[in-house]
């Protein structure tokens, strides 16, 4: 067995031998529909399609991703036992990646557990299916993009508190980056380039340009380099924390 797959194992222990990853989910299922049927007036619409869950998701990442990555580090460092597990025969780009990897696959999992609103849809009418598919794709990278975002800023502090605050701050500003009030801020007095630069770094911009069905590579590429470089950040700030 690698030194990864003991991390992701461990890790995956965590979550599920505790009851934080059932009231994550739980609560990622209630607000989910509520966000889907409710607030989204998905029968008052008249469409069968999930844009009404969509377009709440990444909202409703930003309160409960930080959740989930605000113990990735912040806990081993209150509790002492990061001392341990920077002793392990691994290094820390495989600890960093193994704790990444059970995260986002335990998110996955919950994003997974959704397919009743799929079903729903597909009872009730004839959705584009390909684009659903596409969209729920787009979403895990998303959230792979927040978590790995909440790994790094976790590794800084060992208070988990302030963890998620600061992952839940800087996340807001990569969704927000897109937005035309937000450029509008910018358009007096900044160069075009800028202005691209913004929009370019949007989560939101990626995330709807695959929500129209078409995953694009340069898309595909945003959030696997945000993810990359976040990851590589993390290992940064442990081995700064190592050396002190």
């Amino acid at each position: 067995m690698t030194g990864l797959s003991v991390i992701v194992r461990r890790e995956l222990y965590g979550y599920f031998a505790t009851p934080v990853a059932y009231v994550f989910t739980v609560i990622f299922l209630v607000l989910s529909g509520v966000f889907t049927f409710y607030l989204g007036h998905f029968f008052e619409r008249g469409q069968a399609d999930l844009l009404s869950f969509f377009n709440f998701l990444p909202w409703l990442y930003l309160v409960l991703i930080p959740a989930v990555s605000m113990r990735l580090w912040s806990e081993e460092r209150r509790s002492g036992t990061i001392e341990l597990l920077l002793t392990l025969p691994v290094s820390i780009g495989t600890s960093v990646l193994g704790k990444f990897l059970a995260a986002w696959f335990f998110v996955g999992v919950a994003l997974a557990l959704t397919f009743p609103l799929w079903i729903t849809v597909n009872y009730l009418g004839h959705p584009d299916n390909g684009v659903i598919s596409a969209t729920y794709i787009g979403a895990w990278l998303m959230a792979g993009g927040f978590l790995a975002i909440g790994s790094c800023l976790s590794a800084a502090t060992r208070n988990q508190v302030i963890a998620f605050i600061l992952t839940l701050v800087v996340c807001f500003l990569f969704v927000v980056t897109g937005f035309p009030m937000v450029q509008d801020l910018f358009t007096p007095w900044a160069p075009t380039w800028v202005i691209d630069g913004l929009s370019a770094l949007s989560f939101l911009g990626h995330f709807d340009a695959i929500a129209r069905g078409v995953i694009e590579l340069r898309d595909l590429l945003y959030f696997l380099l945000t993810i990359v470089t976040w990851l590589l950040a993390t290992v940064i700030v442990l081995n700064l924390r190592k050396a002190n």
